[in-house]
C-alpha cells in the first residue's frame, strides 16, 4: 500500500462567489466608517459628519466596483477585492484622522484627493478588466515592457520635469501634480520578467559546476554565459541607486528580480550570487555617496544624540519607533495618539501611525490582510495553466510582499529606512493607482483560472463506444 501523501489540489472551483464578496465588502465599509467615528470621538467627543460623507462615498465606489466585477469577471477570486478595499478604507480613515488632528478641523479635513485617487484607481482596475480579456497577450510585449520600465525609471532624471525631494530624485511634475513613475515601472518590470523567464527558464536552470564541501553539495553555479540577465538586473538596480539615490526602489527592483528568477529556475545559487553582488555594490555605494552613508548611519546609530539632532537625521525614525512602542498591544485608539506629529505620518510612516493607535494587534491584523492578498496571488499562480500567467501572478504577489517588507523593515531598523510607501494605506496617487492596476491583473487572471472551460473543450478526448 502506498504511503505517499496526496498532492494538494491546484485547480480553483468554477463557481461564482460574488455574494460572499458583497458580504465582505459590506464589512469593509462598516469598518471604514467605524474607524472614522472612533477617531472623531477621540478627537473632540462627537461622531464627525465627515464620516457619512466620506464613508458613504467610499462605500458607493466599492459597490460600483463590485457590480462591475459581477458583469466583467464573475468568476474572479472573491477575496481579492474585499482585501484591497479593506486596506484602502483603513488608509482613508487613518489619513483623515491625521489631517483632522493636524489642522484642528475634523469636518473639513483634507482627504478629498485621496478619495479622488481611489476613484481613479478603481476606474483603472475596471478598465483593465474590461479591455484585457486575456492577460497572456502581454507576453508578446517582452522587450517593450522592459523599455517602458527603463523609461519610467529614467523620467525623474530629466532636468525639466524631474523633482528631487528628501534626498531622492524619484518624482516628476505634470500639470501641477507630482507622479512617482517607479510605482508603474514595477508592473512593467514584472511583465518583462514573466515573459523573459518563461522563455529562458530551461537555459537558466542549467548548471555548469557543483560547489561541494567534502561529499556535500553546497550549490550549483550557473554557466558563465547565462550570467547576462543577472548582470543587466544588477546594473539597472545599482544605476537606479546611484543616479536617483532611491534605495527603496533599487532594493524592491532587485529583490523582485531575484525572487522571480528563483521561482522560474528553482536554483538557490542565483539568489546567493545576486545577494552577494548587491551587498558588494551597497558597500561600494556607502564609500562613494554621502546620502547612502547617511542612511546607514541612521540605521546603526538612530538613538545617538548627534545623529538625532542632525538635519535629515534620525528624529523621524526614532519618533516613529517610540510611537509604536507607546501603542503597546492594543494601541491608544484612533485619534488618541500623537502620530500626526511625525513627519510623513500619512505616507512613509503610515504603518507606524497605525501601530501607535491600533497597537500590535491592529498592525498584525492589517499585515494578515496584506499577506492574504499575497497568498491569493500565489494561489492564482498555482491554478493557472499557462506558465506566463503563473509567473505574472507570482511576480505581482512578490512585489506586494517585498514592498511591505521594505517599509516595515525600515521602520523596525531591520534594514535602512528607504522612504517607500505601503500599498493602499499610504497617502498619494501614484502608489494607489499602481496598486489598483495590480489588483485588476490579479482579478482578471483569477477569473480566467476559475472560469469553466467551454463545453467543446470539456468533451474533447472523451471515451466513445463505437458499435459495429
Amino acid at each position: 500500500m502506498s504511503t505517499a501523501a496526496p498532492e494538494a489540489p491546484t485547480e480553483l472551483p468554477p463557481v461564482q462567489r460574488r455574494n460572499a464578496e458583497l458580504t465582505l465588502i459590506g464589512v469593509t465599509i462598516v469598518v471604514t466608517m467605524g474607524a472614522m467615528a472612533v477617531a472623531g470621538l477621540n478627537l473632540n467627543g462627537q461622531v464627525p459628519g465627515a464620516m457619512w460623507g466620506y464613508g458613504l462615498l467610499f462605500g458607493a465606489m466599492a459597490l460600483a466596483t463590485h457590480m462591475a466585477l459581477r458583469w466583467i469577471a464573475p468568476y474572479a477570486d472573491p477575496l481579492i477585492l474585499p482585501c484591497a478595499l479593506f486596506l484602502n478604507g483603513i488608509g482613508v480613515a487613518m489619513i483623515w484622522r491625521l489631517d483632522a488632528a493636524d489642522s484642528g478641523d475634523i469636518e473639513h479635513a483634507g482627504i478629498g484627493m485621496q478619495l479622488v485617487w481611489t476613484a481613479v484607481g478603481m476606474t483603472l482596475c475596471i478598465a483593465l478588466l474590461f479591455f484585457l480579456k486575456e492577460p497572456r497577450i502581454l507576453q508578446r510585449y517582452t522587450y517593450i515592457s522592459a523599455l517602458a520600465a527603463i523609461v519610467l525609471i529614467a523620467l525623474p532624471m530629466l532636468p525639466v520635469i524631474g523633482i528631487s525631494e528628501y534626498g531622492a530624485r524619484r518624482w516628476i511634475g505634470v500639470g501641477g501634480f507630482t507622479i512617482q513613475p517607479s510605482e508603474f515601472a514595477k508592473i512593467a518590470l514584472v511583465i518583462f520578467l514573466s515573459s523573459y523567464l518563461v522563455t529562458k527558464r530551461q537555459v537558466l536552470s542549467l548548471a555548469a559546476k557543483e560547489i561541494k564541501v567534502g561529499r556535500f553539495k553546497i550549490l550549483d553555479l550557473p554557466r558563465a554565459r547565462d550570467f547576462m540577465p543577472m548582470v543587466v538586473g544588477w546594473v539597472m538596480a545599482i544605476g537606479l541607486l546611484v543616479v536617483t539615490k532611491d534605495l527603496g526602489s533599487s532594493l524592491l527592483l532587485f529583490g523582485t528580480f531575484l525572487a522571480m528568477l528563483y521561482v522560474a529556475t528553482q536554483r538557490s545559487s542565483w539568489v546567493i550570487i545576486g545577494v552577494s553582488v548587491f551587498v558588494l555594490a551597497a558597500a561600494m555605494a556607502f564609500q562613494l555617496f554621502w546620502h547612502f552613508e547617511q542612511r546607514v548611519n541612521i540605521w546603526f546609530n538612530a538613538f545617538d544624540q548627534e545623529v538625532y539632532d542632525a538635519v535629515g537625521g534620525s528624529a523621524q525614525l526614532v519618533q516613529g519607533q517610540i510611537g509604536m512602542a507607546y501603542g503597546g498591544l492594543f494601541g491608544t485608539g484612533l485619534g488618541g495618539g500623537d502620530a500626526h506629529n511625525i513627519f510623513a505620518a500619512d505616507s512613509d510612516f503610515v504603518l507606524a501611525s497605525i501601530a501607535e493607535e491600533l497597537g500590535l494587534t491592529g498592525l498584525m491584523a492589517i499585515l494578515v490582510v496584506i499577506f492574504l492578498l499575497v497568498q491569493r496571488g500565489m494561489r492564482i499562480a498555482l491554478a493557472s495553466r499557462e506558465l506566463f500567467i503563473k509567473m505574472l501572478a507570482s511576480g505581482l504577489a512578490i512585489v506586494t510582499c517585498f514592498q511591505v517588507f521594505v517599509v516595515l523593515g525600515g521602520l523596525l531598523r531591520i534594514i535602512p529606512l528607504t522612504g517607500m510607501t505601503t500599498p493602499f494605506l499610504a497617502a498619494g496617487g501614484s502608489a494607489l493607482m499602481a496598486s489598483w492596476l495590480m489588483i485588476g491583473l490579479l482579478l482578471r487572471m483569477s477569473d480566467n483560472a476559475r472560469r469553466p472551460a467551454p463545453k467543446a473543450i470539456q468533451d474533447e478526448g472523451a471515451t466513445q463506444v463505437i458499435r459495429r
